[in-house]
């Protein structure tokens, strides 16, 4: 039987597309982004020019960028190679800058370590992340060494010694921070990233309940961040930044590596003081702060004795919730220039910026505070920003009152939690960052928070935002914080109560503040208990919530 014959099919056209052939990409035109590469720009740029400052120190960009590789260099010698942790438990100092460029010069990851935390913490934290190395200050020498007796593979231990100011803790370790510099090269041959998807650092959450999860940022995103920064500060000739804001949140809000992009000066402060942050001022021609506005409280709040003028404007980007008119009204007679920035620790720091329009300046006192009281738009290296019914995945009505769930999209959110896919899952779902934050959309496109989505308070099945009560009682001349939390009721499921830090010296009562607080809100929005006492804070100035509503089931 013969075969069948079977037709043969033409040849398949191959389609070269013009603007794919012969474009490939190669070494020459494609590089991993990094901020790395800012730095030995500025080195090789502004060579003398100031890049820190801390106290009687000063070190110019060629020697910070030679004392970086030499902490790479140092570091390789001890077996540090790609992918590996280094931890530092270090205050707002030099080798807390040259950490951020040391460490990932050899493609490892640098884990900046929360310096207020209890030795349970840090030593999950050393454990969990795996550190080789750390990197630690003799201040908190008592805590560490707690930490570290807790830790079956301890790292080996560096001791940083703070010339510039007494220290009386304890040597930890066998290696002191200047002799192992000296042992590396200042000319070694640094690495950039393989990929710009590559680990540079790793941050822990606070770990408010159960463990805290270690976020991981990548090149990439770190590069894109100081792009931010510098046009969300304007951050242009020179710029001078001091440290109010800890060099462990969030990297610094990656500012450590943006002031290297625009060769900048990093005025170097160990510890948040009214005195030295007025001192600062008038001596180092500061331009750029960050913080909580707690540190907005501690400039406003500062006595004659501790202030000194200044003729620069100084740009304060300041955090969390807006502050009340008439502190960003102080704050403005005083010579700084407010810019309210919002984000978490998984999008790298402010992601969020309250763009201001010149024409709201002409707007009546009320309707100004109006404006500032809102989040903003998207950080520019943000792809999106929204605010999405959680349960739909679709946008909320862009109408300033309908509630959704804040989310983000872009290359400024994280790579994910370490070793906890379930939360990276659960964080990323539906190609969005869910924030766990609740707010509304305007109809330009800014964006207001109202609440944590575990903050809402449901009395009698109305929700109530703790923001918005917040907001009311913090307009009180003698209130300088308060916070507000469910407080069990029996009647109504749950009551809002308010905790109330007042100004140094007021004197008013729970009825004074509930009246002003009547004038404000909805009645069945009116906190039903009143509670003066000084609030608990985070390292960074955040309150501390979850403290109060353990405070509020007990009274």
């Amino acid at each position: 039987m013969a075969a069948k014959k079977t037709k043969s099919k033409p040849a398949r056209k191959i389609v070269t597309k013009p603007f794919e052939a012969g474009l490939e990409r190669g070494r020459a035109n494609f590089q991993p982004l990094t901020p790395l590469s800012f730095l030995e720009r500025a080195a090789r740029t502004f060579p003398k020019h100031t890049a820190i400052i801390h106290g009687r120190q000063r070190t110019d960009y060629a020697t910070f960028y030679a004392r970086s590789r030499r902490l790479a260099s140092a570091l390789a010698k001890q077996g540090i190679r790609k992918g590996d942790t280094v931890a530092v438990m270090l205050a707002n100092t030099p080798p807390m800058l040259e950490a951020h460029y040391g460490v990932p010069m050899l493609g490892a990851v640098l884990n900046a370590l929360n310096t207020r935390l209890d030795p349970a913490a840090l030593a999950f934290m050393l454990e969990h992340s795996g550190a080789k190395i750390l990197i630690t200050d003799r201040e908190f020498s008592a805590t560490v060494k707690e930490a570290l007796s807790r830790l079956k593979k301890k790292p080996l231990v560096i001791d940083y010694d703070d010339k510039e100011f007494a220290q009386t803790g304890a040597r930890l370790g066998k290696i002191d921070y200047e002799k192992f510099l000296k042992s590396g090269d200042p000319e070694f041959v640094w690495r950039m990233p393989d990929d710009e998807w590559d680990a540079i650092a790793l941050n822990y959450t606070s770990g408010t309940t159960g463990n805290p999860k270690g976020v991981v940022y990548h090149h990439r995103g770190a590069a894109l961040m100081c792009y931010g920064n510098a046009l969300a500060g304007t951050m242009v000739e020179h710029p001078v930044l001091l440290w109010t804001l800890p060099m462990f949140h969030c990297n610094g809000w990656c500012m450590p590596w943006s002031l290297s992009a625009v060769a900048g000066t990093h005025v170097c402060l160990r510890w948040v003081r009214a005195g030295a942050i007025f001192e600062a001022l008038a001596e180092h021609g500061v331009t750029h702060l960050c913080g909580a506005p707690v540190v907005m409280s501690t400039l406003v709040n500062a006595s004659d004795s501790e202030r000194k003028s200044f003729p620069q404007k100084v740009r304060f980007m300041a955090a969390a919730a807006p502050p009340p008119e008439a502190v960003l009204a102080a704050m403005a007679d005083a010579g700084f220039e407010v810019v309210h920035v919002y984000g978490l620790t998984e999008v790298y720091g402010p992601a969020v910026v309250n763009e201001w329009h010149e024409e709201w300046n002409a707007l009546s006192a009320p309707a100004r505070a109006t404006k500032k009281a809102r989040q903003g738009v998207r950080y520019a290296p943000l792809e999106e920003l929204a605010v999405l019914n959680p349960k739909t995945m679709k946008p909320v009505p862009a109408d300033g009152a309908t509630i959704g769930e804040v989310m983000f999209r872009g290359n400024i959110v994280m790579k994910g939690y370490l070793k906890n896919p379930t939360a990276t899952k659960d964080a990323l779902k539906g190609g969005w960052f869910h924030s766990g934050d609740l707010g509304v959309m305007y109809p330009d496109g800014y964006i207001q928070l109202k609440d944590r989505s575990k903050d809402i308070i449901i009395s009698g099945g109305e929700n109530i935002s703790s923001i918005e009560v917040e907001d009311a009682i913090a307009k009180h001349p003698a209130v300088m914080f308060v916070a507000v939390v469910a407080r069990p009721d029996t009647k109504w499921g749950e009551h809002p109560c308010a905790f109330v830090e007042l100004r140094p010296g007021a004197k008013v009562s729970e009825t004074d503040i509930a009246d002003f607080a009547k004038q404000r809100l909805a009645k069945f929005k009116l906190p039903r208990t009143i509670v003066f006492s000084e609030l608990p804070k985070t390292s960074t100035g955040k309150i501390q919530k979850f403290l109060l509503r353990e405070m509020a089931k007990k009274l």
